[in-house]
């Protein structure tokens, strides 16, 4: 029996986390441990045991077995929503992982960015809201969309997807040969090659634009006018109701503005 208690696992490139949680979204119980995902490398193995036993200690936690669960991953998810179709060199090993039979159970499945999209729609700020864009701003940009109170996943799961937009036909190509994209330009995995490696993390840029350095402000408003090309294109395309910025970035707060 699951007594209208949930299990909801965060598999995440550096940290697994999981939370034991009611209808309400009050969190009962969590625990976190380290992915261990080694770059090249298939450690599918290893991450994966780590879900088990989370589950296991949240089981215990609340004495009874949890019927409901729900993985939050990287990747693009399948229209089954029970695994990811592909992740490109990350955690090798969980493309055609079906995680309802590895644990034995009946689990779904969604990105990321869809599950936080979910989650904001239904507990947070975009409670009552039909139609939002949900952007995570990260070491990579991701997010999801919300038409009608659906969220929308598209033909093959990739719907979201909005860091492959291109906002510069002169800039590299991305992971998924995207010109310019939207996360080369803002995600915190190329800090060091937009600021000509002065600066190794995005909080590094944002104090140096708070303290008024003219490089750091310079790395800053580029950053932040890409972004804002990237939502201007975006709220033309959807017209949404509300835009919720998610993600380490968006720790950043007024400087976003």
């Amino acid at each position: 029996m699951s007594d209208n208690v949930y299990i909801g696992v965060d598999l995440g490139g550096t940290m697994i986390k999981a939370v034991l949680t009611n209808q309400y979204g009050a969190i009962l119980h969590e625990v976190s441990a380290p992915t261990g995902d080694i770059p090249g490398q298939n450690m599918s193995d290893h991450w994966k045991n780590i879900v088990r036993e989370h589950i296991g200690i949240l089981e215990k936690h609340h004495g009874h077995p949890v019927s409901v669960i729900g993985i939050s991953s990287p990747g693009t998810v399948n229209k089954s929503n029970t695994g990811v179709l592909s992740n490109g060199s990350k955690m090798l090993g969980i493309e055609g992982l079906v995680w309802s039979e590895y644990l034995d159970r009946p689990v779904s499945v969604l990105n990321d960015a869809h599950a936080a999209l979910y989650a904001e729609h239904r507990l947070g700020a975009g409670k009552d809201v039909a139609n939002i864009l949900m952007m995570t701003l990260g070491t990579g940009v991701g997010g999801g969309i919300m038409i009608n109170g659906q969220l929308v996943q598209g033909l093959a799961g990739r719907a979201g997807h909005i860091g492959h937009i291109s906002i510069d036909k002169s800039g590299r190509m991305g992971i998924v040969n995207t010109p310019g994209s939207l996360e080369n330009a803002v995600g915190e995995n190329t800090v060091v090659e937009r600021s000509y490696s002065r600066f190794k993390s995005t909080k590094e840029v944002v104090e140096a634009y708070r303290k008024g350095d003219i490089f750091g402000s310079w790395v800053w408003l580029n950053t932040m006018q890409a972004l804002a090309r990237g939502i201007i294109s975006l709220i033309n395309v959807l017209s949404p109701e509300l835009i919720i910025l998610g993600g380490g970035i968006s720790r950043a707060g007024e400087a976003l503005m």
